[in-house]
């Protein structure tokens, strides 16, 4: 017996495993094992002691006279009885005490084996259910292995294992060994018939908690975020809203100074986070959502979900921002496709070519096109990175490498004058 229940009670250590499931898994067990030797387990009691770590096995048999039992699991003959007790008496209930090793060495080992595996799949059960319940949660743990494609954390609080996937590490993140890290817990799934706890520092939902941590506001519901746009590492965007008119959402999310929002800049290396007013007046909406821009006038196409947005020159490089960055933000944040044209009614633009006199080095279709997604001069294409003047024109690649060649080295030349 002794081998069996130390089983029980190493496993049973630092498990959070509830006790009526313990209980319930070692009734299981050792009924299967009565079930084997007798057939039966209809007459037989398992008493767990979850504390201890031991338990008791009876037989539970009806008295009758001599001669007349006819099933030896449910009845048991007086005088045999009076051996166990010599005041039992026919018709009462003869308790007999079992001994584990009745059993046998082989049914215990096997019954070991059972206690060992089901132990451990309720414990691979209660991971994987704690931890969906705590999906989008911040987690913090110390670094424990650097792989190639993964890093593996081990959770401060609970000393399971995390994994932080690269593809969920913003760029400029570089751990080590005994590294502190925090990150939500964005999915949890069954890998090899074990739970993998999957932590992430790209996705939205961790920019949401960090300002819920560092914003009382937010986390008491006065202020709401209503939309949050990323691009790991490089920029962001929150649209946030007041209950209470007495409330500056933006101020408050930024605290006295900067203070609320550096520290949340910090953790995320430095990202660049807008934050604006959510307004359902969709013209407004896109007029802050391009912030730091400062737009001139914007014509709206609710149909397509599209928006035309007119800046003065020295404005377009920041509605586009690096690589594209604000204007992609921005459209991911409002829902609405944005197109930026340059407001030239108060003068000509300084440093910059119109498209239309490139007409003798770039077929008139291919400018048309590239006016189509606003960008109606020179500085204006190259303003955007490559990628995104492929997506938003859907011209060929050699195309755009073409167009960025030829704008590029007239704007040199010019410089160079």
């Amino acid at each position: 017996m002794i081998n069996l229940v130390d089983t029980f009670s190493e496993f049973k250590a630092g498990k959070n495993i509830d006790r009526p499931t313990l209980m319930r898994v070692m009734e299981d067990v050792f009924r299967t094992l009565i079930k084997k030797k007798y057939g039966t387990d209809e007459n037989f009691d398992v008493i767990v002691n979850t504390q201890k770590g031991d338990l008791e096995l009876w037989h539970k048999r009806l008295i009758v006279p001599d001669g007349e039992v006819s099933d030896p699991n449910k009845e048991i003959s007086l005088s045999e009885a009076r051996e166990i007790d010599p005041d039992y008496d026919i018709s009462e209930e003869c308790y007999t005490k079992l001994e584990l090793e009745d059993f046998g060495r082989r049914s215990i080992t096997a019954a070991r084996q059972t206690l060992i595996s089901r132990i451990l799949e309720l414990e691979k059960d209660e991971v994987f259910q704690k931890y969906s319940e705590r999906k989008g949660e911040i987690i913090l743990g110390e670094v424990n292995q650097v792989l190639p494609k993964e890093i593996l954390v081990i959770d401060d609080t609970t000393g399971n294992e995390i994994v932080l996937p690269k593809n969920e590490m913003i760029k400029a993140d570089h751990f080590r060994k005994g590294d502190m890290v925090r990150g939500v817990i964005k999915d949890v799934v069954m890998k090899n018939n074990l739970p993998s706890i999957i932590m992430s520092r790209t996705d939205s939902s961790f920019l949401e908690k960090l300002m819920e941590h560092e914003v009382p506001e937010i986390e008491d519901g006065l202020i709401t975020i209503k939309n949050i746009v990323r691009i790991p590492g490089e920029r962001a965007k929150v649209a946030v809203e007041s209950y209470d008119d007495r409330i500056d959402p933006v101020g408050a999310c930024v605290g006295m100074k900067g203070s609320r929002i550096h520290g949340i800049v910090r953790e995320l290396r430095n990202e660049n986070i807008d934050i604006v007013n959510f307004t359902n007046n969709l013209t407004l909406y896109i007029q802050r959502a391009l912030t730091p821009a400062k737009v001139t006038k914007i014509d709206i196409d609710d149909k397509n979900k599209r928006a035309a947005v007119y800046l003065k020159p020295d404005q377009v490089s920041l509605a586009i921002g690096k690589g594209g960055s604000n204007i992609k933000l921005a459209s991911k944040l409002t829902g609405f496709e944005i197109d930026v044209y340059r407001d030239t009614e108060e003068g000509a633009e300084i440093d910059d070519v119109d498209l239309d006199e490139f007409a003798d080095e770039i077929e008139p279709w291919i400018i048309d096109t590239l006016k189509g997604i606003g960008c109606d001069s020179a500085r204006s294409v190259l303003a955007l990175s490559r990628e995104e003047l492929i997506r938003r024109s859907d011209l060929e690649e050699e195309t755009i490498d073409d167009v960025i060649r030829i704008l590029s080295k007239e704007m040199d030349d010019d410089g160079d004058e």
